[in-house]
């Protein structure tokens, strides 16, 4: 259940941005269009913190993308979260059409976005819907915002173990929304968008679906849904048909890789 509510007037919006070796945050913020309330979470060889009049520059050595989003969601003071990644551009009134979505749907605690941009392969809303256990594998963290109380009394954070710079190369975003479900948050993807991406890098993870991307997938199924891990897996090769056309491999092969990434997280039982 969500644990509040605000009016529009008196939500306060913050944007919690993921970087590496960042050399200028003033380059970068100009760059996405922020203008103030931020906290950059950077990824470098040294320990500081930057405090300005607009925001907050966290650099430390910690690796991985889901300590760095932690570090800065911890920090964070604000009503609603708005996760952003270093290669996104904003529109001018993105926290106004932040706050209009709360307030437009009250019972949220996460909204999930488009971007301003489509792009093939990426989900697009076309009317505001529920999110639930059969669709919430389709969105990335930087799509996401969210009532910052409600995931903070459910303790909800990323999944260290996922993500660039861990050792299963995807799967964070997922998790976190997995734990936002199973802690009875209200989750809903909408039409509006609050950023473009400037797809100005490849994937830092996405090497093709390969026999490390699958069996990724069976470490994340085993964790986000230990019971019926096997069934999702299932589905999702009869799903994704480009499962097929672009590995070489048969729904069989791929499914026994699969089932190997679960078998990773099961822990033998000691009579």
């Amino acid at each position: 259940m969500s644990i509040s509510k605000y009016k529009s007037a008196n939500i306060s919006v913050e944007t919690l941005i993921t970087t590496m070796n960042l050399t200028d945050y003033e380059v970068l913020i100009s760059k996405m269009n922020i203008k103030h309330n931020y906290i950059i979470g950077n990824q470098s060889d040294y320990n500081s913190v930057v405090k300005n009049e607009s925001g907050l520059i966290i650099s430390t050595d910690l690796r991985g993308v889901g300590q760095n989003r932690n570090n800065i969601i911890e920090r964070s003071t604000s009503d609603i979260c708005v996760l952003a990644d270093d290669d996104m551009t904003f529109c001018d009134e993105y926290e106004d059409i932040a706050k209009k979505c709360f307030e437009q749907y009250p019972k949220a605690d996460v909204i999930i976005f488009n971007f301003l941009n489509e792009s093939k392969g990426r989900r697009v809303t076309k009317k505001a819907r529920k999110i639930w256990f059969h669709n919430y594998m389709n969105y990335g963290a930087a799509r996401l915002a969210f009532r910052r109380e409600s995931v903070a009394y459910h303790a909800i954070l990323f999944n260290t173990m996922f993500g660039g710079g861990t050792p299963h190369q995807c799967g964070e975003d997922s998790l976190f929304l997995n734990a936002c479900l199973r802690s009875g948050l209200n989750i809903i993807a909408v039409p509006d968008a609050l950023a473009s991406l400037t797809e100005e890098r490849e994937s830092t993870w996405f090497k093709g679906y390969n026999e490390k991307y699958f069996y990724d997938k069976g470490v994340f199924l085993g964790i986000a849904h230990p019971r019926l891990c096997r069934l999702f897996a299932g589905v999702l090769i009869m799903r994704h048909k480009e499962y097929i056309s672009q590995s070489n491999m048969s729904r069989l092969e791929i499914y026994k890789i699969i089932s190997k990434g679960i078998l990773h997280t099961r822990r033998e039982k000691v009579l």
